[in-house]
């Protein structure tokens, strides 16, 4: 895993973590690399201070230039909102996301509100073929057993 600072085209800066280098390349080319603030897709990585190990094993951590500690508690509170909304309005379709969404685009099945997850090549092949999809500023929640 790797955590980035990001930067929007607005300014708006924030932080995400990444399963690679490589995945957050693919997330950002299919435009799935969300601003929090905004929702702007135009986002770039900042400069970052690494976390380099030292001798005697303790982190030697370089602090990164003055930013915020996350986004607004008004943004926090709005996300919470969303999310709430969609829980409450949709169905979790999970990883069948993609093939729902095209049955119901294509008149296969009937229309309903939906979410779930799916590969950004498979979200980018929706956006390409006009089924009206959109990525969501956060992550599904997971029953913890």
């Amino acid at each position: 895993m790797i955590k980035y600072t990001l930067k929007c085209s607005q300014d708006h800066r924030f932080e995400s973590w990444f399963q690679s280098s490589g995945a957050y390349d693919k997330l950002r080319g299919a435009g799935l690399v969300v601003c929090t603030q905004c929702g702007d897709t135009k986002v770039e990585k900042t400069i970052m201070a690494p976390r380099v190990q030292t001798a005697r094993g303790k982190a030697d951590v370089t602090p990164a230039p003055s930013q915020p500690d996350g986004p607004p508690p008004e943004v926090v509170e709005a996300i919470t909102k969303m999310r709430d909304y969609v829980e409450k309005n949709s169905t979790d379709v999970g990883a069948r996301f993609a093939d729902e969404a095209r049955a119901m685009y294509l008149g296969e099945t009937p229309e309903r509100m939906i979410h779930g997850q799916t590969a950004p090549e498979e979200a980018k092949a929706l956006i390409e073929e006009g089924v009206p999809v959109v990525p969501l500023p956060f992550m599904p929640k997971r029953d913890v057993n």
